[in-house]
């Protein structure tokens, strides 16, 4: 029911008698039209098909990353939680929704509410009939009064548009969850191919040694007439192709370093004294724990957003449903006015003479919308039953990405070990290689042929090594941890809050850095909350 009243000024018999009609109002604000949310089946396994073999039990993914027991990446991690401008961006959202959460709420109580007044200086036409009829052409007229407008919640709207932005407030914080996750696994993988290219580049390095070796062999077989010189280029040549792997990985490594910089939100500027400390590839852990699908539902906060998205959007559908019934309205106005004509002065609008009031019922119905309303309710309803299917579908993302996480960690683990035998055959290879063609048993094509195998092999290695480390991330980044950090931390650092604070009134939805309160709103661990929330304006 949509109910409004003007109010000036202020009669105490007048206001009990509105305030008597509002009371025989405010039960009928009782219907609730629009489709209360259902959550839709989400099409969940049993078991992760790759999970054959480990531990299917609970686990806990709030610092997965520590798994690997690298405190560089852990240093890494704190810097990008703290520094980087996507996930600011995302609480900047969060703070946006709470806000607009407080306008919805709003819509539940007089929605204006303006004191009024003026004072006027008028000079009326001789010629007008409509002039007044005192016979005093000019003379002072004031007005002082309260104007209160209010729309009374009959068919349930403005409660739907709560519970449609509250919706929306809880999905803008998983939206940030799933940012921060994001920027966790981005930020592990980011690091983990870093420290796989720097491993290729040493081994390339430590082959440039050994094939150095190899060709001065051959120039100094050449130069005592022993050999031809064809050993000579040839050796050359593999060195050569060795060498120019270097700044092609070196390349590779500064894109990798320039890409960890922007997920730190830093400038262009050195990273070696971040970076020095641990070397070498991060080695995951010996065994893990991916839980089950179902565990993966709860966990991921995109699959939240997806749900809370479609919450609110089905409140939205009784939002344009109320528009379909009547709408009742309670209009009154309260106010004193004087003027100076005849024998008056304006002082007398501060005696019961000058108040004015008057109030009373009414109706207002679109009968003839020509289908507008029916079809925006359909409209809403359509985007409705597309969110469910989104969310569906993101279940079933979620559960992809983890079997490809399982499939390139545990996969990668079985390239390792033949990588590994693969290695030491060629360091053997190579070492009887070049014993055989310094004694002048064998030619130079066997050297060739082991020292390019070795250091195929070598690469290969490292590169797998990489491959099972980042699965594990790509595991435990689609498993759905590490947003629980921001438990007990603020959407937006202190700095910005104050740049904030000092730019406009937030009042306690954004309270000084020394009473602001932690992640506003919501209880430990989990992002529910209650359908209506007070208000918080």
């Amino acid at each position: 029911m949509r109910a409004s009243f003007t109010a000036r000024g202020g009669c105490l018999r007048a206001t009990s008698r509105l305030a008597g009609a509002c009371l025989v109002l405010l039960p009928l604000t009782a219907c609730l039209v629009g489709p209360d949310f259902k959550k839709p089946p989400a099409p969940v396994a049993e078991k992760y098909l790759k999970a054959r073999g480990l531990d299917h039990g609970a686990a806990d993914y709030r610092t997965w990353w520590k798994a690997f027991n690298d405190p560089v990446l852990d240093r890494l991690i704190e810097i990008a939680y703290a520094q980087n401008l996507p996930l600011l961006s995302a609480g900047t959202r969060v703070i946006e929704a709470r806000a607009a959460l407080g306008v919805a709420i709003g819509e539940l109580y007089p929605q204006s509410q303006q004191a009024t007044g003026g004072l006027t200086y008028i000079g009326e036409s001789r010629t007008d009939p409509f002039s007044s009829q005192f016979g005093q052409r000019y003379f002072w007229r004031d007005t002082l009064g309260l104007a209160v407008l209010w729309e009374l919640d009959f068919w349930g709207k403005f409660r739907r548009g709560v519970e449609s932005a509250d919706a929306a407030y809880l999905a803008s914080i998983a939206t940030y969850d799933d940012v921060l996750v994001t920027l966790l696994g981005d930020v592990t993988t980011t690091y983990i191919g870093i420290r796989t290219t720097q491993r290729q580049i040493e081994i390339a390095q430590e082959n440039v040694v050994k094939q150095r070796k190899s060709l001065q062999v051959a120039r100094d077989r050449y130069t005592g007439g022993i050999a031809s010189k064809l050993p000579v280029y040839q050796a050359e040549n593999v060195l050569g192709q060795t060498e120019s792997a270097i700044p092609q990985l070196q390349i590779q490594l500064d894109k990798g370093l320039n890409a960890l910089r922007l997920l730190l939100g830093m400038p262009p500027q050195s990273l070696d004294e971040l970076l020095s400390g641990a070397r070498g590839i991060p080695v995951p852990p010996a065994s893990i724990a991916v839980g089950i699908p179902a565990d993966l539902v709860r966990r991921r906060p995109d699959i939240r957003a997806a749900e809370l998205a479609a919450a609110s959007q089905s409140a939205q559908v009784g939002i344009a449903e109320a528009d379909l019934y009547p709408a009742f309205s309670l209009t009154g106005s309260f106010g004193a006015a004087a003027s100076t004509i005849r024998r008056s002065t304006l002082a007398d609008m501060f005696t019961g003479r000058a108040i004015t009031f008057g109030f009373g019922p009414s109706f207002s119905w679109n009968i003839l919308n020509y289908g507008q309303i029916t079809n925006t309710v359909r409209v809403q309803d359509a985007k409705l039953q597309g969110l469910l299917v989104d969310y569906q579908n993101t279940v079933l993302k979620a559960q992809k990405e983890v079997e490809d996480g399982l499939a390139t960690y545990r996969d990668s683990q079985v390239q390792v070990a033949y990588l590994r035998q693969s290695v030491a055959a060629a360091e053997k290879a190579l070492e009887i290689a070049l014993i055989e063609f310094t004694l002048g048993t064998r030619d130079f094509t066997p050297v060739l042929t082991a020292e390019q195998n070795l250091y195929t092999a070598q690469n290969d290695l490292a590169i797998a090594s990489g491959n099972v480390s980042a699965g594990l991330t790509s595991v435990f980044r689609a498993l759905g941890g590490g947003w629980q950090i921001r438990e007990g931390d603020d959407f937006v650092p202190p700095p910005v809050r104050e740049e904030m604070r000092a730019r406009t009134n937030w009042g306690n939805l954004l309270p000084p850095v020394e009473q602001a309160p932690r992640t506003p709103g919501l209880p430990s661990s989990k992002d529910i909350g209650p359908l209506i929330r007070p208000p918080e304006w």
